[in-house]
């Protein structure tokens, strides 16, 4: 959709796409410690899940852009996010026993919302066209999902939950579009975390579904 090559597209900085990247790597890191702790899961078992589940995306992200080694094995502030995250996430649960459903899937939507949005950014600064960027930035998003679901034997979110893979393309393909159109980095992120963000909190709170054939 757009022939403009990689180096001459407006960048957000790196300071910024590194702040946000680390918050969804935060984010994810809680959802998954404590979907992995409220499936009784030990100690280790939730920081593995948690971990995995902060990295996974962003890593997926990187491997499909080339950019190697990936931006969570370049520098310990992800790592060390998502260990934080983890374990932070255990001591709390084992505090208040249960974290409210509601806010797991607060949180899960704002980690996947950002994923979605930086999966994006990141396609478009590398030169991608609109198609691939949408692809990124969805695969980002689902990606560490799709892996804390398989870990702990459910069907993934992104099969069973009709408005969360979409809500990730639709966050994904509001920012690529915008970023094309605006050439405005900032607004096309937060523009589409709003979009995806709000699809998916919409989807929890008032149960919307695409069309099924049963």
């Amino acid at each position: 959709m757009s022939d403009v090559p990689g180096d001459l597209r407006p960048r957000l900085s790196t300071r910024a796409f590194n702040a946000i990247d680390i918050a969804a790597t935060a984010l994810f890191g809680i959802e998954g410690a404590a979907a992995a702790a409220h499936a009784g899961l030990d100690l280790l078992g939730v920081v593995v899940v948690g971990f995995i589940v902060a990295l996974m995306g962003g890593i997926i992200r990187d491997v499909l852009l080339g950019d190697l080694p990936p931006a969570a094995l370049r520098t310990p502030s992800r790592i060390a996010t998502a260990l934080v995250a983890a374990v932070a996430t255990f001591v709390l649960v084992g505090v208040i026993d249960v974290i409210p459903p509601l806010l797991l899937s607060t949180l899960d939507a704002a980690g996947l919302a950002l994923f979605a949005v930086t999966g994006a950014q990141k396609a478009y600064e590398h030169g991608s066209n609109l198609w691939v960027i949408s692809i990124l930035g969805t695969v980002a998003a689902t990606g560490g999902g799709v892996v804390r679901d398989v870990i702990l034997d459910r069907t993934p979110y992104v099969l069973s939950e009709s408005i969360y893979g979409t809500a990730a393309l639709a966050g994904a393909v509001v920012t690529g579009v915008l970023l094309v159109v605006t050439r405005r980095p900032r607004l096309a992120l937060w523009v589409g975390f709003g979009v995806a963000f709000a699809l998916r909190m919409g989807a929890v709170a008032f149960g919307w579904v695409l069309p099924r054939l049963t």
